[in-house]
């Protein structure tokens, strides 16, 4: 579009304005004013620019920008003027052969939002929302209702294609292998869920979602990336926000960032304390269908669950502009996290002479984690748009202690104790060199080197249990190589890329002198092309190919011994999974009140990760077998699906958002393994399933500017090869209002209105069991918040050049 290509001009421009301030106008000095105001809301835009051009002297130019009021005075020589009004993602406006030959008064200039740049098309609620790319997904989501006093985990079930179940895990249209970063870096925790929740809601400023990237980034996570941005600020002088919110249950916390910065040099941190409950329930029903004469026919397990936490997530960072192309960042990010699971179980036995056994199990867990982490970025910028060298360096350290007591009414005691550490190690660089007319080359490199050694002791009164204790190391050494080339040809637009990863992974069971190496490497090829149709219409074609590591829990030998009959348990001998990853896109617009946006995508995944049931080959004192839940390489999976989203605004004051989302998946191959009678057993796992999910967000804003936002979602059911995963419904509510002149909102909302996310799972497994189980993370929850803003709009914009030089070019990943 023509205002995109017309940008690098205007960046400069904004890197001169002081010079422009300074110019001096020959002759008598004419002061020339008025406002910049924006045409939906009437509000002003601070930072936008004026630039008058002397018609007959075009090297006479002068220029300014508008204050926080969208005011603006600059100081030129008489003559006659073409005069441009510009703002970053606005239509400019422009008055030409404007004669000026005395002080001025221009009025208040009016600029509408532009939604047709080129391979973006924006759609602002409270001016940004949602930008929507041909490769990308851009949603802002600091200020979201739905997340005021609540954590990054909130934040990513509220955005289109991305859904939280009820325990925690995260996955992209349905595919839950997705690779989290956090300012373009993986995340450093040692388990990347609980970390989601420690991370306030206030401390994100938008969330990238990445469903099919480039060679630029890690081949890790086959369904896609998710990007989480941390506020920096970006204003001149001293700025911030502080949130103190209050629930029920237990939901009380206080956030803050504040942000100082200079021409030379930008301060900021990010803080936040809070104390959480988030009660729920676990309740499983098995039938037994081959049960010894001494065991229970039937099994009615129910768990209730109140998981406690205080915690504290904190950083400090310093921008240092070492010139106009040149910075270096650093920060350190401090997190801890105490917290207690409390559970108290009830078991009930049914016999076959119809007899009934009721012993109870309670669980005490605690736990403490800490980390601690250190970023580093240097960005330089060289003459030619797009041309830089990006270098990050990153350095972490994790440990997680917890242990677990249970007391069982029939059976012993139990006690566990974990004790993990991780350290983690980054660097990576990056170099893109824009050339000729529309091309760009690219190229860099990124080391990760992960240890994690994991201690796990389990008695039953106070005699270890050798079998179950375990000291797991884990070693990941990962060197990766990446180059890209793209370039345009007319309305076409091509990105190739290959990334070349050398992978050595040891899993070591210390406490057995039991060392497994993995050393392997892969090309990852990825290609874009996109088709310009037309202002309002793009189309896109990609493919790229992923990789999924098998970490943590699912390595891990070491049970978790929360129930003594339904035990789930890691395997050390996963290989890792590789996907093929096609997605073909459109993106159009019907006037300015809607924007459509489909694709459809299939995955090929090679070893995927299943999990299955069986029968331990052991069994409670009372007969009763136990069931081992654990993950195994033994199948490939297909995976295609269609995904819409539409963005409409049938009113100024209404604003729809609506993400619908089906795939099918097909799973074949089996499972063998020698029970404990000696006996083969093959387990068919081919499987045909389909699901689907919807979402529907709706914000209203009523009279009194009194905001109203409603989000509803549904997970369609889902079959595996052991039975099936039921439908989930959830919804939320909730108001603000601004208050202070703008400076403060209050806000109140309700998750899970209907108290409905509750997962439930069939299971079947022919001649052992029958079994069906509800599980519920956190029910209902109430949640007051107060916001106060000190030297800093509600809507504040960056105040960053929007070119694509920042994603990477013209070809961004």
């Amino acid at each position: 579009m023509k205002n995109l290509k017309n940008l690098a001009p205007f960046i400069l421009l904004l890197f001169s304005l002081t010079s422009f301030s300074q110019q001096r106008p020959a002759g008598p000095k004419i002061i020339v004013t008025g406002s910049i105001i924006e045409a939906v809301s009437q509000k002003p835009l601070e930072y936008a620019t004026i630039t008058l051009k002397n018609a007959a002297n075009p090297k006479m130019v002068f220029g300014g920008i508008t204050d926080n009021k969208g005011n603006f005075s600059v100081e030129i020589a008489a003559g006659t003027y073409d005069i441009i009004f510009e703002f970053i993602s606005f239509k400019s406006s422009e008055i030409k052969q404007k004669e000026i030959t005395s002080n001025t008064n221009l009025g208040k200039i009016t600029l509408a939002e532009d939604v047709t740049q080129l391979n973006e098309v924006v759609v602002r609620a409270e001016r940004t929302t949602v930008e929507i790319k041909l490769d990308k997904k851009v949603y802002n989501v600091g200020k979201d209702l739905m997340v005021k006093g609540g954590t990054v985990s909130d934040i990513l079930d509220n955005i289109p294609s991305v859904t939280v179940d009820v325990d925690g895990t995260i996955a992209l249209r349905g595919n839950d292998n997705v690779r989290i970063l956090i300012d373009g870096k993986p995340s450093t925790a040692i388990n990347v869920s609980d970390a989601l929740r420690l991370i306030p809601a206030d401390a994100i400023d938008r969330v990238e979602v990445i469903t099919n990237p480039s060679a630029r980034y890690d081949a890790e996570g086959g369904g896609g990336l998710l990007n989480i941005i941390l506020k920096k600020g970006k204003t001149n002088g001293l700025n911030g926000t502080f949130i103190a919110n209050t629930g029920f249950p237990d939901n009380h916390g206080i956030t803050g960032n504040v942000n100082y910065k200079t021409n030379d040099v930008n301060f900021f941190t990010n803080q936040g304390f809070s104390n959480r409950n988030s009660p729920g329930f676990n309740n499983v029903d098995t039938e037994y269908l081959s049960p010894s004469p001494t065991s229970p026919l039937f099994i009615s397990e129910r768990r209730n669950n109140n998981r406690y936490s205080n915690s504290y997530n904190g950083g400090f960072g310093m921008e240092w502009f070492i010139n106009d192309n040149t910075s270096w960042t650093n920060s350190v990010n401090y997190r801890n996290s105490e917290g207690a699971n409390i559970t108290d179980a009830t078991f009930t036995n049914i016999f076959a002479n119809n007899s009934t056994l009721i012993r109870t199990r309670d669980n005490r867990d605690t736990n403490n984690e800490e980390s601690i982490e250190y970023n580093s970025n240097f960005l330089m910028k060289f003459k030619r748009d797009g041309h830089k060298l990006n270098v990050d360096y990153q350095s972490s350290f994790n440990r997680e202690n917890s242990e677990s007591i249970i007391f069982d009414s029939q059976f012993p005691n139990a006690a566990s104790f974990n004790d993990q550490t991780q350290n983690r190690n980054l660097i990576a660089t990056d170099y893109v060199l824009p050339f000729g007319k529309g091309m760009q080359f690219e190229a860099g490199y990124r080391g990760e080197f992960t240890v994690q050694r994991t201690n796990v002791a389990i008695f039953e009164d106070n005699v270890s249990l050798e079998d179950l204790s375990n000291i797991v190391e884990y070693r990941e050494f990962v060197n990766a190589l990446y180059t890209q080339f793209g370039f345009k040809k007319n309305k076409f637009s091509f990105l190739f890329g290959l990334r070349w990863e050398d992978s050595n992974i040891e899993v070591n069971l210390l406490d057995q002198n039991n060392f497994n190496d993995k050393k392997y490497n892969n090309f990852f090829p990825s290609s874009f092309v996109t088709y310009q149709i037309n202002e309002e219409s793009s189309t896109s074609l990609s493919y790229s190919k992923r990789i999924r590591r098998p970490r943590g829990r699912f390595l891990n030998p070491s049970s978790d011994f929360s129930s003594n009959i339904n035990i789930f348990q890691g395997n050390p001998d996963l290989d890792p999974a590789l996907t093929d990853a096609i997605d073909i896109g459109y993106l159009t617009k019907f006037g300015s009140k809607i924007t459509f946006n489909t694709s459809i995508y299939g995955n090929r995944t090679n070893d995927v990760f299943n999990f299955v049931r069986k029968e331990s080959g052991e069994f409670t004192s009372d007969g009763i077998p136990i069931i081992l839940f654990s993950p195994v390489n033994v199948a490939t999976e297909y995976r295609l699906g269609f995904e819409l989203n539409t963005n409409y605004t049938p009113f100024k004051w209404w604003r729809l958002n609506y993400n619908f989302n089906f795939f099918s998946i097909e799973t074949q191959g089996e499972f063998r393994y020698i029970d404990f009678n000696d006996n083969p057993v093959v387990q068919n796992l081919d499987n045909k399933a389909t699901s689907w999910s919807t979402r529907l967000t709706s914000k209203i804003t009523l009279p009194y500017k009194i905001d109203w936002q409603t989000n509803m979602n549904y997970e369609g059911r889902q079959r595996n090869a052991q039975g099936l995963r039921r439908g989930i419904f959830g919804a939320n509510i909730a108001l603000s209002k601004d208050v202070l002149k703008d400076k403060g909102t209050i806000a109140f909302n309700v998750s899970d209105v209907f108290n409905s996310r509750i997962r439930g799972v069939e299971t079947f497994l022919p001649g052992a069991i029958d079994s069906f189980s509800e599980f519920q993370w956190r029910v209902r929850q109430y949640t007051l918040s107060f916001t106060y803003r000190f030297n800093k709009a509600k809507n504040e914009r960056e105040r960053r050049p929007r070119n694509f030089q920042e994603d990477g070019g013209d070809f961004p990943g």
